[in-house]
């Protein structure tokens, strides 16, 4: 592999579950624990789950209720700003070594580092530096950390989530001869970075069960994948040789063309019309302070609503999940701001007229996903309504000037929440019964960010 770039890519075993063990001064391999919230139902999620735990068979991100009762273990209630803090830690020890255009952090607990120019300096071996690194990680954090190895981004990937998990020392490494030695005959395709089970079968009905039957495949018909998955079909063939163009630089050069922000969330019971409305009220709500907050503008906005599946045609205890997927079958649909708009008073009517509009009146629904679109500096020039403004000069002038009261008493709003917290002040509709507004200011990605102690099993719901 001389001559050829290296990566590096480290993952943090099972890191809610480390964090939590460390909190406790327990060892995260040897502690059987869980994260989960247990103020919700047995049906949530956990969230991570100890490396001793799957050893005994307990599948990462399985529901609470699927843990043997047999198995003796500590449910810690997930605390994700704890979780930040010992990320940007573990951050903090990369920079030690590598410089920040190097490093590419992939997700809060994995990052891709280019080491190419680093062995040098360092004097060592990929694998060397990597284990380098992972020891100060566990010294100085307590985490164990897995790693891969590769001569490009996506054999980097692979070596990390296939083959370091049976490696001794937790560490993989691939270059392309190698990736196709051992592991073109691998299954689960799933296994491979890229490859859900949607396109396992679709790729299974034309005989394609391996990365190896795929390269294969690409040899003798190469337009029977480009019709099948369209421009993709180039990834998966790449990908099915072992190879990568993208390099670090690219990602750190890369700029998308539209920016957008989103917010959804699964509701934990089914919600009538009625309440689904408040939930986008809410939701509007504060997406227009975000959008206030960050100095942007939004042209569109498009809401998007998941129907509880109990309310499906045909649904029962024996339906199954049906063509319409876990939560059912969706609406929604897509408003426009010309020029762009922030103020509250202006968006949430209008996003929730279209709510009133595209929902089905009498289902109950699951979930919520809202996303403000084309996303643009805030200049302060609204388009406001051009027939106002011919049929009335001192009309158009007064648009301006509530347009710009608005928006102060949002940044006010803001000051104050950046000040006093998140809950500091609200409106009337956040303490309706079926408001999550409040509750949702004391998460982080859904789930709980502040500190708590951990639950035995015992009182697990």
């Amino acid at each position: 592999m001389d001559g050829e770039n290296r990566y590096i890519c480290i993952d943090l075993k099972s890191f809610y579950a480390s964090v939590e063990c460390v909190e406790r001064g327990l060892d995260p391999m040897t502690t059987n624990l869980v994260v989960a919230d247990p103020e919700r139902s047995d049906k949530t999620i956990c969230l991570a789950v100890s490396p001793s735990m799957k050893k005994l068979g307990v599948k990462n991100r399985c529901r609470v209720f699927e843990i043997s009762d047999g198995i003796d273990y500590i449910m810690a209630q997930p605390r994700m700003q704890k979780y930040i803090d010992y990320a940007a830690e573990i951050y903090g020890i990369y920079l030690k070594w590598f410089s920040k255009d190097d490093i590419h952090v992939y997700s809060i607990d994995e990052a891709f580092i280019d080491v190419t120019h680093y062995l040098h300096v360092y004097g060592c071996t990929p694998r060397e530096l990597a284990v380098k690194i992972m020891n100060e990680i566990s010294s100085k954090i307590g985490v164990r950390a897995t790693c891969g190895i590769g001569t490009n981004l996506y054999l980097t990937k692979i070596a990390l989530d296939i083959t370091a998990k049976h490696a001794e020392d937790f560490i993989g490494e691939l270059d392309e001869e190698k990736y196709r030695e051992t592991l073109w005959n691998h299954r689960p395709l799933t296994d491979f970075w890229r490859i859900g089970e949607g396109t396992a079968r679709r790729l299974e009905k034309i005989g394609v069960h391996t990365m190896g039957e795929l390269a294969a495949t690409a040899e003798r018909d190469e337009n029977l994948l480009y019709k099948m998955f369209g421009v993709d079909a180039e990834l998966l063939i790449d990908h099915a040789w072992g190879r990568e163009p993208v390099t670090m630089a690219d990602i750190k050069a890369y700029k998308p063309k539209d920016h957008s922000l989103t917010s959804g969330q699964v509701l934990m019971r089914d919600y009538t019309f009625e309440e689904g409305r408040t939930i986008v009220r809410e939701m509007m709500d504060l997406m227009c302070l975000d959008l206030v907050k960050k100095g942007v503008t939004a042209e569109s906005v498009t809401i998007s609503v998941g129907y509880a599946k109990s309310t499906e045609p045909g649904s029962g205890a024996d339906a199954g999940g049906g063509r319409f997927g876990r939560y059912g079958h969706r609406d929604g649909g897509t408003v426009r701001f010309e020029g762009g708009s922030c103020e509250e008073s202006v968006m949430v009517p209008e996003v929730v007229a279209l709510y009133d509009r595209v929902m089905d009146h009498s289902r109950m629904i699951r979930r919520v996903n809202i996303s403000c679109n084309n996303i643009r500096e805030d200049r302060g020039n609204r388009q406001l309504n051009l027939f106002d403004m011919m049929k009335d000069e001192t009309k158009s002038r007064s648009q301006e000037e509530v347009l710009e009261k608005d928006k102060k008493l949002q940044e006010a709003e803001l000051a104050i929440k950046d000040k006093f917290g998140k809950n500091a002040i609200l409106k009337g509709t956040n303490f309706k019964a079926e408001a999550t507004t409040r509750e949702r200011n004391m998460q982080i990605g859904g789930h709980k960010s502040g500190e708590s102690g951990g639950h035995k099993n015992g009182q697990k719901r």
